[in-house]
Protein backbone atom coordinates (compact mmCIF):
# COMPACT_ATOMS: atom_id res chain seq x y z
CA UNK A 1 0.00 0.00 0.00
CA UNK A 2 0.80 1.85 0.63
CA UNK A 3 5.47 23.64 -4.56
CA UNK A 4 18.80 52.08 -11.68
CA UNK A 5 19.54 51.49 -7.59
CA UNK A 6 16.57 49.62 -6.23
CA UNK A 7 16.92 46.70 -8.68
CA UNK A 8 20.66 46.62 -7.94
CA UNK A 9 20.06 46.60 -4.18
CA UNK A 10 17.54 43.76 -4.49
CA UNK A 11 19.95 41.75 -6.60
CA UNK A 12 22.82 42.31 -4.15
CA UNK A 13 20.64 41.32 -1.18
CA UNK A 14 19.51 38.17 -2.93
CA UNK A 15 23.07 37.19 -3.73
CA UNK A 16 24.20 37.99 -0.19
CA UNK A 17 21.43 35.91 1.36
CA UNK A 18 22.08 32.99 -0.92
CA UNK A 19 25.86 33.07 -0.57
CA UNK A 20 25.83 33.60 3.20
CA UNK A 21 23.37 30.76 3.73
CA UNK A 22 25.17 28.38 1.42
CA UNK A 23 28.55 29.15 2.92
CA UNK A 24 27.31 28.64 6.44
CA UNK A 25 25.59 25.39 5.50
CA UNK A 26 28.67 24.06 3.70
CA UNK A 27 30.95 24.80 6.62
CA UNK A 28 28.60 23.65 9.34
CA UNK A 29 27.70 20.53 7.41
CA UNK A 30 31.24 19.28 8.14
CA UNK A 31 30.14 19.16 11.76
CA UNK A 32 26.79 17.72 10.80
CA UNK A 33 28.43 14.60 9.40
CA UNK A 34 29.62 13.79 12.92
CA UNK A 35 26.54 15.03 14.75
CA UNK A 36 23.99 12.37 15.71
CA UNK A 37 20.35 13.10 15.06
CA UNK A 38 18.62 13.58 18.42
CA UNK A 39 14.84 13.83 18.33
CA UNK A 40 14.73 15.81 21.57
CA UNK A 41 16.69 18.60 19.91
CA UNK A 42 15.14 18.45 16.44
CA UNK A 43 14.39 21.49 14.31
CA UNK A 44 11.03 20.63 12.77
CA UNK A 45 9.27 22.37 9.89
CA UNK A 46 5.47 22.13 9.77
CA UNK A 47 3.75 22.92 6.49
CA UNK A 48 0.33 22.59 4.94
CA UNK A 49 0.78 20.32 1.94
CA UNK A 50 -1.62 22.33 -0.23
CA UNK A 51 -0.17 25.73 0.70
CA UNK A 52 3.60 25.34 0.52
CA UNK A 53 4.77 24.85 -3.06
CA UNK A 54 3.15 23.77 -6.32
CA UNK A 55 5.36 21.18 -7.96
CA UNK A 56 2.78 19.68 -10.34
CA UNK A 57 0.13 21.93 -11.87
CA UNK A 58 -1.56 18.94 -13.54
CA UNK A 59 -3.16 17.93 -10.23
CA UNK A 60 -4.42 21.38 -9.19
CA UNK A 61 -8.02 20.37 -9.97
CA UNK A 62 -9.08 16.74 -9.49
CA UNK A 63 -12.22 14.80 -8.54
CA UNK A 64 -14.42 17.52 -10.12
CA UNK A 65 -13.61 19.99 -7.36
CA UNK A 66 -14.69 22.98 -9.42
CA UNK A 67 -17.05 24.82 -7.06
CA UNK A 68 -16.05 28.30 -5.91
CA UNK A 69 -14.86 28.08 -2.27
CA UNK A 70 -14.66 30.76 0.39
CA UNK A 71 -11.41 32.73 0.55
CA UNK A 72 -8.48 30.39 1.28
CA UNK A 73 -10.89 27.47 1.73
CA UNK A 74 -10.18 25.62 -1.49
CA UNK A 75 -7.23 23.77 -2.97
CA UNK A 76 -4.43 26.18 -3.94
CA UNK A 77 -2.09 23.77 -5.76
CA UNK A 78 0.55 22.82 -3.20
CA UNK A 79 1.59 19.18 -3.37
CA UNK A 80 4.11 16.50 -2.46
CA UNK A 81 6.28 17.25 -5.49
CA UNK A 82 6.43 20.86 -4.38
CA UNK A 83 7.91 19.82 -1.03
CA UNK A 84 10.40 17.55 -2.79
CA UNK A 85 11.48 20.40 -5.07
CA UNK A 86 12.33 22.57 -2.08
CA UNK A 87 14.31 19.69 -0.55
CA UNK A 88 16.27 19.46 -3.83
CA UNK A 89 16.88 23.22 -3.82
CA UNK A 90 18.39 23.02 -0.33
CA UNK A 91 15.78 25.31 1.20
CA UNK A 92 15.42 23.15 4.29
CA UNK A 93 19.16 22.57 4.58
CA UNK A 94 19.80 26.31 4.70
CA UNK A 95 17.14 26.66 7.38
CA UNK A 96 18.73 23.93 9.49
CA UNK A 97 15.67 21.70 9.28
CA UNK A 98 16.11 18.03 10.16
CA UNK A 99 12.46 16.97 10.34
CA UNK A 100 9.43 17.90 8.23
CA UNK A 101 5.83 17.38 9.29
CA UNK A 102 3.11 18.03 6.76
CA UNK A 103 -0.67 17.88 6.94
CA UNK A 104 -2.46 14.61 6.03
CA UNK A 105 -2.20 13.44 2.44
CA UNK A 106 -4.80 10.64 2.46
CA UNK A 107 -7.77 10.86 0.13
CA UNK A 108 -10.23 13.52 1.27
CA UNK A 109 -13.98 13.80 0.82
CA UNK A 110 -14.61 14.67 -2.83
CA UNK A 111 -17.15 17.41 -2.33
CA UNK A 112 -17.05 20.48 -0.12
CA UNK A 113 -19.21 21.73 2.74
CA UNK A 114 -20.43 25.19 3.72
CA UNK A 115 -19.51 25.90 7.33
CA UNK A 116 -20.98 29.40 7.26
CA UNK A 117 -17.78 30.80 5.81
CA UNK A 118 -18.31 29.81 2.22
CA UNK A 119 -17.68 26.42 0.68
CA UNK A 120 -14.72 24.51 2.13
CA UNK A 121 -12.88 21.64 0.50
CA UNK A 122 -10.62 19.22 2.39
CA UNK A 123 -7.42 20.96 1.29
CA UNK A 124 -6.11 20.74 4.86
CA UNK A 125 -6.17 16.95 4.86
CA UNK A 126 -8.22 16.35 8.00
CA UNK A 127 -11.39 15.10 6.23
CA UNK A 128 -10.47 11.52 5.37
CA UNK A 129 -12.55 9.49 2.92
CA UNK A 130 -10.09 6.65 2.27
CA UNK A 131 -7.04 6.20 4.49
CA UNK A 132 -5.53 3.68 2.07
CA UNK A 133 -5.16 6.11 -0.82
CA UNK A 134 -3.46 9.44 -1.42
CA UNK A 135 -5.58 12.38 -2.48
CA UNK A 136 -4.84 13.14 -6.15
CA UNK A 137 -4.62 16.86 -5.38
CA UNK A 138 -1.58 16.10 -3.23
CA UNK A 139 0.10 13.59 -5.53
CA UNK A 140 0.78 9.90 -5.90
CA UNK A 141 2.37 7.20 -3.80
CA UNK A 142 5.35 7.37 -6.15
CA UNK A 143 5.64 11.07 -5.25
CA UNK A 144 5.62 10.17 -1.56
CA UNK A 145 8.28 7.48 -1.99
CA UNK A 146 10.50 9.97 -3.85
CA UNK A 147 9.99 12.61 -1.17
CA UNK A 148 11.02 10.30 1.68
CA UNK A 149 14.09 9.21 -0.26
CA UNK A 150 15.13 12.80 -0.99
CA UNK A 151 14.53 13.90 2.59
CA UNK A 152 16.58 11.06 4.03
CA UNK A 153 19.43 11.84 1.63
CA UNK A 154 19.50 15.31 3.21
CA UNK A 155 19.37 13.96 6.77
CA UNK A 156 15.75 15.08 7.15
CA UNK A 157 13.16 12.89 8.88
CA UNK A 158 9.56 12.77 7.64
CA UNK A 159 6.57 12.96 9.98
CA UNK A 160 3.08 12.26 8.67
CA UNK A 161 -0.10 13.53 10.27
CA UNK A 162 -2.40 10.77 11.49
CA UNK A 163 -6.14 11.14 12.07
CA UNK A 164 -7.90 8.27 13.87
CA UNK A 165 -10.85 9.84 15.65
CA UNK A 166 -13.00 11.18 12.81
CA UNK A 167 -13.86 10.86 9.13
CA UNK A 168 -14.67 13.70 6.76
CA UNK A 169 -18.05 15.47 6.72
CA UNK A 170 -21.06 14.02 4.95
CA UNK A 171 -21.93 15.53 1.56
CA UNK A 172 -24.08 14.65 -1.43
CA UNK A 173 -21.06 12.78 -2.83
CA UNK A 174 -19.54 11.52 0.42
CA UNK A 175 -21.73 9.15 2.38
CA UNK A 176 -21.67 8.76 6.13
CA UNK A 177 -19.80 5.69 7.40
CA UNK A 178 -21.97 2.91 8.89
CA UNK A 179 -23.44 3.33 12.40
CA UNK A 180 -21.16 0.65 13.83
CA UNK A 181 -18.18 2.73 12.66
CA UNK A 182 -19.13 6.30 13.64
CA UNK A 183 -21.39 8.45 15.79
CA UNK A 184 -22.85 11.74 14.54
CA UNK A 185 -23.62 13.23 17.94
CA UNK A 186 -23.65 14.62 20.54
CA UNK A 187 -21.28 17.53 19.99
CA UNK A 188 -18.44 17.62 22.56
CA UNK A 189 -18.81 20.09 25.44
CA UNK A 190 -15.35 19.30 26.96
CA UNK A 191 -16.71 19.29 30.52
CA UNK A 192 -15.57 15.73 31.23
CA UNK A 193 -13.53 12.90 29.75
CA UNK A 194 -16.63 11.26 28.27
CA UNK A 195 -17.88 14.53 26.80
CA UNK A 196 -14.50 15.00 25.15
CA UNK A 197 -14.08 11.51 23.71
CA UNK A 198 -17.51 9.95 23.07
CA UNK A 199 -18.79 12.89 21.03
CA UNK A 200 -18.28 14.75 17.76
CA UNK A 201 -15.84 17.63 17.54
CA UNK A 202 -18.23 19.76 15.52
CA UNK A 203 -21.49 19.24 13.70
CA UNK A 204 -21.22 17.02 10.60
CA UNK A 205 -17.85 15.54 11.48
CA UNK A 206 -18.64 11.89 12.21
CA UNK A 207 -16.65 10.57 15.17
CA UNK A 208 -15.07 7.12 14.89
CA UNK A 209 -16.19 4.82 17.70
CA UNK A 210 -12.63 4.30 18.89
CA UNK A 211 -13.81 2.92 22.23
CA UNK A 212 -15.46 -0.01 20.47
CA UNK A 213 -13.91 -3.47 20.30
CA UNK A 214 -16.76 -4.95 18.30
CA UNK A 215 -16.09 -6.56 14.93
CA UNK A 216 -17.36 -4.47 12.05
CA UNK A 217 -17.46 -5.04 8.31
CA UNK A 218 -15.87 -2.77 5.77
CA UNK A 219 -18.20 0.05 4.68
CA UNK A 220 -20.04 -0.86 1.46
CA UNK A 221 -18.96 2.34 -0.28
CA UNK A 222 -15.30 1.48 0.41
CA UNK A 223 -15.68 -2.05 -0.94
CA UNK A 224 -17.31 -0.68 -4.09
CA UNK A 225 -14.57 1.93 -4.45
CA UNK A 226 -11.73 -0.58 -4.08
CA UNK A 227 -13.34 -2.92 -6.59
CA UNK A 228 -13.60 -0.10 -9.16
CA UNK A 229 -9.93 0.68 -8.52
CA UNK A 230 -8.96 -2.97 -8.94
CA UNK A 231 -7.47 -3.46 -5.48
CA UNK A 232 -10.21 -4.99 -3.38
CA UNK A 233 -8.57 -8.41 -3.18
CA UNK A 234 -5.18 -6.98 -2.21
CA UNK A 235 -6.63 -4.72 0.47
CA UNK A 236 -8.70 -7.44 2.08
CA UNK A 237 -5.80 -9.90 1.92
CA UNK A 238 -3.62 -7.45 3.82
CA UNK A 239 -6.35 -6.80 6.38
CA UNK A 240 -6.72 -10.53 6.96
CA UNK A 241 -2.97 -10.83 7.54
CA UNK A 242 -2.93 -7.84 9.91
CA UNK A 243 -5.75 -9.12 12.10
CA UNK A 244 -4.31 -12.63 12.10
CA UNK A 245 -0.89 -11.33 13.20
CA UNK A 246 -2.12 -8.94 15.88
CA UNK A 247 -5.13 -10.79 17.23
CA UNK A 248 -7.03 -7.51 17.37
CA UNK A 249 -10.78 -7.56 16.83
CA UNK A 250 -11.91 -6.04 13.55
CA UNK A 251 -12.92 -2.84 15.32
CA UNK A 252 -12.88 0.56 13.57
CA UNK A 253 -9.74 1.84 15.33
CA UNK A 254 -7.69 -1.18 14.30
CA UNK A 255 -8.61 -0.86 10.65
CA UNK A 256 -7.39 2.75 10.72
CA UNK A 257 -4.24 1.84 12.67
CA UNK A 258 -3.44 -0.74 10.01
CA UNK A 259 -4.00 1.76 7.20
CA UNK A 260 -1.86 4.46 8.82
CA UNK A 261 1.03 2.18 9.73
CA UNK A 262 1.20 0.92 6.15
CA UNK A 263 2.84 4.25 5.26
CA UNK A 264 5.66 3.33 7.64
CA UNK A 265 6.05 -0.19 6.30
CA UNK A 266 5.98 0.95 2.68
CA UNK A 267 7.95 4.19 2.71
CA UNK A 268 10.03 4.26 5.89
CA UNK A 269 8.59 7.47 7.32
CA UNK A 270 10.12 8.35 10.67
CA UNK A 271 7.26 9.64 12.80
CA UNK A 272 3.60 10.46 13.21
CA UNK A 273 1.89 13.47 14.67
CA UNK A 274 -1.38 12.28 16.21
CA UNK A 275 -4.31 14.59 15.51
CA UNK A 276 -7.01 15.38 18.09
CA UNK A 277 -5.44 12.90 20.52
CA UNK A 278 -7.58 13.71 23.55
CA UNK A 279 -10.75 12.83 21.63
CA UNK A 280 -10.08 9.09 21.95
CA UNK A 281 -9.28 6.81 24.83
CA UNK A 282 -5.53 6.88 25.44
CA UNK A 283 -5.20 3.13 24.88
CA UNK A 284 -5.94 3.70 21.19
CA UNK A 285 -2.64 5.54 20.90
CA UNK A 286 -0.75 2.93 22.88
CA UNK A 287 -1.90 0.33 20.34
CA UNK A 288 -1.08 2.70 17.51
CA UNK A 289 2.48 3.17 18.78
CA UNK A 290 3.07 -0.56 19.15
CA UNK A 291 2.06 -1.09 15.52
CA UNK A 292 4.15 1.89 14.41
CA UNK A 293 7.16 0.34 16.10
CA UNK A 294 6.50 -3.01 14.47
CA UNK A 295 6.13 -1.47 11.01
CA UNK A 296 9.26 0.67 11.42
CA UNK A 297 11.45 -2.21 12.56
CA UNK A 298 10.08 -4.38 9.78
CA UNK A 299 10.86 -1.69 7.22
CA UNK A 300 14.43 -1.41 8.57
CA UNK A 301 14.95 -5.16 8.25
CA UNK A 302 13.75 -5.11 4.64
CA UNK A 303 15.71 -1.96 3.73
CA UNK A 304 19.04 -2.14 5.62
CA UNK A 305 20.82 0.14 3.15
CA UNK A 306 18.24 2.89 3.72
CA UNK A 307 18.33 2.94 7.52
CA UNK A 308 19.52 6.31 8.81
CA UNK A 309 20.33 5.40 12.43
CA UNK A 310 19.08 3.40 15.39
CA UNK A 311 16.46 5.94 16.49
CA UNK A 312 13.06 4.48 17.22
CA UNK A 313 9.84 5.60 15.57
CA UNK A 314 8.80 9.01 16.93
CA UNK A 315 5.30 10.13 17.90
CA UNK A 316 3.97 13.60 18.73
CA UNK A 317 0.59 14.20 20.38
CA UNK A 318 -1.76 17.07 19.71
CA UNK A 319 -3.63 17.26 23.00
CA UNK A 320 -5.30 20.64 22.70
CA UNK A 321 -4.37 22.98 25.57
CA UNK A 322 -1.65 20.73 27.00
CA UNK A 323 1.22 22.81 28.43
CA UNK A 324 4.66 21.91 29.71
CA UNK A 325 3.72 23.07 33.21
CA UNK A 326 1.43 20.05 33.42
CA UNK A 327 4.42 17.73 33.24
CA UNK A 328 3.38 14.28 32.11
CA UNK A 329 -0.29 14.76 32.99
CA UNK A 330 -3.27 16.18 31.13
CA UNK A 331 -6.27 16.87 33.37
CA UNK A 332 -9.81 16.50 31.95
CA UNK A 333 -11.30 17.60 35.26
CA UNK A 334 -12.76 14.23 36.15
CA UNK A 335 -9.82 12.18 34.89
CA UNK A 336 -6.07 12.61 34.52
CA UNK A 337 -4.25 10.98 31.60
CA UNK A 338 -0.55 10.39 30.94
CA UNK A 339 -0.21 10.31 27.16
CA UNK A 340 3.56 9.85 27.39
CA UNK A 341 2.88 6.43 28.90
CA UNK A 342 0.36 5.69 26.17
CA UNK A 343 2.31 5.83 22.97
CA UNK A 344 3.84 9.29 22.70
CA UNK A 345 7.42 10.55 22.82
CA UNK A 346 6.36 14.17 22.64
CA UNK A 347 3.42 16.50 23.16
CA UNK A 348 2.71 19.78 21.43
CA UNK A 349 3.22 22.55 23.96
CA UNK A 350 0.37 25.06 23.75
CA UNK A 351 1.98 27.05 26.57
CA UNK A 352 5.06 28.21 24.71
CA UNK A 353 3.47 31.19 22.93
CA UNK A 354 2.59 32.62 26.35
CA UNK A 355 6.00 31.91 27.85
CA UNK A 356 7.59 33.59 24.81
CA UNK A 357 6.29 36.90 26.13
CA UNK A 358 8.73 36.58 29.05
CA UNK A 359 12.49 37.16 29.02
CA UNK A 360 15.02 34.67 27.67
CA UNK A 361 16.26 33.35 30.98
CA UNK A 362 12.75 32.70 32.28
CA UNK A 363 11.94 30.59 29.21
CA UNK A 364 15.24 28.75 28.91
CA UNK A 365 15.67 27.84 32.59
CA UNK A 366 12.03 26.79 32.97
CA UNK A 367 12.14 24.48 29.96
CA UNK A 368 15.52 23.02 30.77
CA UNK A 369 14.38 22.23 34.29
CA UNK A 370 11.13 20.60 33.18
CA UNK A 371 12.68 18.56 30.36
CA UNK A 372 15.66 17.34 32.36
CA UNK A 373 13.67 16.39 35.42
CA UNK A 374 9.90 15.83 35.34
CA UNK A 375 9.86 15.08 31.60
CA UNK A 376 13.23 13.35 31.31
CA UNK A 377 13.13 10.81 28.50
CA UNK A 378 10.34 12.71 26.75
CA UNK A 379 10.03 16.14 25.16
CA UNK A 380 7.64 18.86 24.01
CA UNK A 381 7.14 20.57 20.65
CA UNK A 382 7.26 24.36 20.99
CA UNK A 383 5.56 26.64 18.48
CA UNK A 384 4.64 30.30 18.07
CA UNK A 385 2.15 30.02 15.21
CA UNK A 386 0.23 27.15 13.69
CA UNK A 387 -2.55 26.19 11.29
CA UNK A 388 -5.38 26.31 13.82
CA UNK A 389 -4.19 28.60 16.60
CA UNK A 390 -6.07 31.88 16.25
CA UNK A 391 -3.88 33.62 18.83
CA UNK A 392 -0.29 33.35 17.57
CA UNK A 393 2.61 35.04 19.34
CA UNK A 394 3.23 37.49 16.51
CA UNK A 395 0.11 37.67 14.33
CA UNK A 396 1.11 40.95 12.64
CA UNK A 397 4.72 39.79 12.08
CA UNK A 398 6.33 42.72 13.88
CA UNK A 399 8.63 40.57 16.05
CA UNK A 400 10.00 38.03 13.59
CA UNK A 401 13.60 38.24 14.82
CA UNK A 402 12.60 37.88 18.47
CA UNK A 403 10.29 35.00 17.59
CA UNK A 404 13.08 33.15 15.81
CA UNK A 405 15.56 33.69 18.63
CA UNK A 406 13.20 32.50 21.35
CA UNK A 407 11.84 29.52 19.44
CA UNK A 408 15.07 28.18 17.99
CA UNK A 409 17.14 28.59 21.15
CA UNK A 410 14.59 27.13 23.57
CA UNK A 411 14.96 23.63 25.03
CA UNK A 412 12.59 21.12 23.44
CA UNK A 413 11.72 20.54 19.80
CA UNK A 414 11.14 23.67 17.71
CA UNK A 415 8.23 23.84 15.26
CA UNK A 416 8.67 26.36 12.49
CA UNK A 417 5.26 26.85 10.88
CA UNK A 418 5.78 27.49 7.18
CA UNK A 419 6.42 31.18 6.66
CA UNK A 420 7.48 31.95 10.24
CA UNK A 421 10.96 32.34 8.82
CA UNK A 422 9.79 34.73 6.09
CA UNK A 423 7.10 36.67 7.97
CA UNK A 424 4.29 35.22 5.83
CA UNK A 425 1.10 37.12 6.62
CA UNK A 426 -1.18 35.60 9.25
CA UNK A 427 -3.85 38.28 8.90
CA UNK A 428 -5.46 38.06 5.46
CA UNK A 429 -8.36 40.37 4.66
CA UNK A 430 -11.56 38.62 3.59
CA UNK A 431 -10.85 35.35 5.41
CA UNK A 432 -12.71 33.86 8.32
CA UNK A 433 -11.51 31.54 11.07
CA UNK A 434 -8.43 29.39 10.52
CA UNK A 435 -8.26 30.36 6.84
CA UNK A 436 -6.34 33.53 7.71
CA UNK A 437 -3.47 31.39 9.01
CA UNK A 438 -3.27 29.33 5.82
CA UNK A 439 -2.18 31.61 2.99
CA UNK A 440 0.17 30.29 0.34
CA UNK A 441 3.89 30.42 1.13
CA UNK A 442 5.35 33.85 0.28
CA UNK A 443 8.05 32.75 -2.16
CA UNK A 444 7.90 36.07 -4.07
CA UNK A 445 8.80 38.00 -0.92
CA UNK A 446 11.77 35.71 -0.33
CA UNK A 447 13.00 36.38 -3.86
CA UNK A 448 12.56 40.14 -3.96
CA UNK A 449 12.02 41.75 -0.54
CA UNK A 450 15.22 42.76 1.31
CA UNK A 451 13.49 42.80 4.70
CA UNK A 452 12.12 39.30 4.14
CA UNK A 453 15.59 38.11 3.13
CA UNK A 454 17.07 39.66 6.26
CA UNK A 455 14.50 37.89 8.43
CA UNK A 456 15.08 34.58 6.67
CA UNK A 457 18.84 34.86 7.11
CA UNK A 458 18.38 35.28 10.87
CA UNK A 459 16.26 32.11 11.06
CA UNK A 460 18.74 30.26 8.85
CA UNK A 461 21.71 31.05 11.06
CA UNK A 462 19.90 30.06 14.23
CA UNK A 463 18.41 26.98 12.58
CA UNK A 464 21.74 25.67 11.34
CA UNK A 465 23.29 26.22 14.75
CA UNK A 466 20.45 24.30 16.36
CA UNK A 467 20.67 21.44 13.87
CA UNK A 468 24.41 21.10 14.34
CA UNK A 469 24.20 21.15 18.13
CA UNK A 470 21.80 18.78 19.94
CA UNK A 471 22.74 20.61 23.14
CA UNK A 472 20.58 23.57 22.08
CA UNK A 473 17.27 21.68 22.20
CA UNK A 474 18.14 18.57 24.20
CA UNK A 475 20.85 19.83 26.55
CA UNK A 476 21.06 21.34 30.00
CA UNK A 477 20.79 25.13 30.19
CA UNK A 478 22.96 27.20 32.53
CA UNK A 479 23.10 30.97 32.80
CA UNK A 480 26.70 32.22 32.77
CA UNK A 481 26.06 35.95 33.00
CA UNK A 482 22.93 38.06 33.37
CA UNK A 483 24.64 41.11 31.87
CA UNK A 484 25.59 40.68 29.14
CA UNK A 485 23.18 37.78 28.88
CA UNK A 486 25.22 34.65 28.25
CA UNK A 487 24.38 30.99 28.76
CA UNK A 488 25.69 27.53 28.00
CA UNK A 489 24.04 24.32 26.86
CA UNK A 490 25.63 20.94 27.37
CA UNK A 491 24.51 17.54 26.14
CA UNK A 492 25.91 14.04 26.32
CA UNK A 493 24.66 10.69 25.15
CA UNK A 494 26.86 7.62 25.11
CA UNK A 495 30.26 8.61 23.75
CA UNK A 496 28.94 11.80 22.19
CA UNK A 497 29.03 15.19 23.90
CA UNK A 498 28.21 18.68 22.72
CA UNK A 499 28.48 22.10 24.30
CA UNK A 500 27.85 25.66 23.17
CA UNK A 501 27.81 29.19 24.58
CA UNK A 502 25.32 31.81 23.42
CA UNK A 503 25.15 35.55 24.02
CA UNK A 504 22.03 37.62 23.32
CA UNK A 505 21.18 41.34 23.28
CA UNK A 506 24.86 42.16 22.97
CA UNK A 507 26.39 45.46 21.81
CA UNK A 508 27.03 45.96 18.12
CA UNK A 509 30.74 45.92 17.34
CA UNK A 510 33.28 44.58 19.80
CA UNK A 511 31.92 42.47 22.66
CA UNK A 512 33.41 40.28 25.34
CA UNK A 513 31.75 37.14 26.69
CA UNK A 514 32.59 34.85 29.57
CA UNK A 515 32.44 31.20 28.51
CA UNK A 516 32.54 29.63 31.96
CA UNK A 517 34.04 26.16 31.98
CA UNK A 518 32.62 25.18 28.58
CA UNK A 519 35.69 26.10 26.52
CA UNK A 520 39.24 25.90 27.85
CA UNK A 521 41.79 28.69 27.60
CA UNK A 522 43.54 28.55 24.26
CA UNK A 523 40.62 26.82 22.56
CA UNK A 524 39.69 28.10 19.11
CA UNK A 525 35.99 28.84 18.88
CA UNK A 526 33.71 30.02 16.08
CA UNK A 527 30.75 32.34 16.19
CA UNK A 528 28.07 30.60 14.12
CA UNK A 529 26.24 33.88 13.58
CA UNK A 530 29.03 36.10 12.20
CA UNK A 531 31.25 33.19 11.05
CA UNK A 532 34.21 34.70 12.92
CA UNK A 533 36.77 32.75 14.92
CA UNK A 534 38.56 33.70 18.11
CA UNK A 535 40.63 32.20 20.93
CA UNK A 536 39.49 31.72 24.52
CA UNK A 537 41.68 33.72 26.92
CA UNK A 538 41.21 33.96 30.68
CA UNK A 539 37.82 32.32 30.35
CA UNK A 540 36.58 34.91 27.89
CA UNK A 541 36.27 35.56 24.18
CA UNK A 542 36.16 38.77 22.20
CA UNK A 543 34.11 39.04 19.03
CA UNK A 544 33.84 42.09 16.76
CA UNK A 545 30.72 41.83 14.64
CA UNK A 546 27.79 43.88 13.39
CA UNK A 547 25.33 41.61 15.20
CA UNK A 548 23.91 41.50 18.73
CA UNK A 549 24.02 37.69 18.88
CA UNK A 550 26.96 35.33 19.35
CA UNK A 551 26.65 31.55 18.86
CA UNK A 552 29.88 29.97 20.08
CA UNK A 553 30.95 26.47 19.06
CA UNK A 554 34.28 24.70 18.90
CA UNK A 555 35.97 25.51 15.61
CA UNK A 556 35.86 22.45 13.35
CA UNK A 557 39.27 20.86 13.00
CA UNK A 558 40.46 20.22 9.43
CA UNK A 559 40.64 16.61 8.34
CA UNK A 560 44.04 15.09 7.44
CA UNK A 561 43.15 15.44 3.76
CA UNK A 562 42.28 19.11 4.23
CA UNK A 563 45.58 19.70 6.06
CA UNK A 564 47.46 18.11 3.15
CA UNK A 565 45.75 20.26 0.53
CA UNK A 566 45.75 23.52 2.50
CA UNK A 567 48.13 26.07 0.87
CA UNK A 568 51.29 26.61 2.87
CA UNK A 569 52.75 30.06 3.48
Amino acid sequence: MKNYLIPLLLAVMTIFTSCSSTKTFTESNKNNNKTPFVWEGANLYFLMTDRFNNGDTSNDITLNRTKTPGKLRGFEGGDIKGISNKIDEGYFDKLGINAIWFTPIVEQIHDGVDEGTGLSYGFHGYWARDWTNLDPNFGTKEDLAALVQKAHAHGIRIILDGVINHTGPVTAEDTVWPNDWVRTGPTCDYKSFANTTACTLVANLPDVKTESNQNVDLPPFLIEKWKKEGRYEQETKELDAFFARTGYPRAPKYYIIKWLTDYIADYGIDGYRGDTVKHTDETVWADFKSQCNYAFENWKKKNPSKVLDNNSFYTIAEVYNYGISGGQIFDFGDRKVNYYENGFNNMINFEFKWDAQKDYEFIFSKYSDKLNNELKGYSVLNYLSSHDDGGPFDAKRTKSKEAGTKLLLSPGLSQIYYGDESARLLVVEGTQGDATLRSFMNWDDIKSNPETQKTLLHWQKLGQFRRNHPSVGAGIHKEISAQPYTFSRTFSKGDYSDQVVVGLDLPIGKKELTVGSVFKNGAKVRDGYSDKETIVSNGKVSIDSEFDIVLLESSPQPSPKERETKPKN
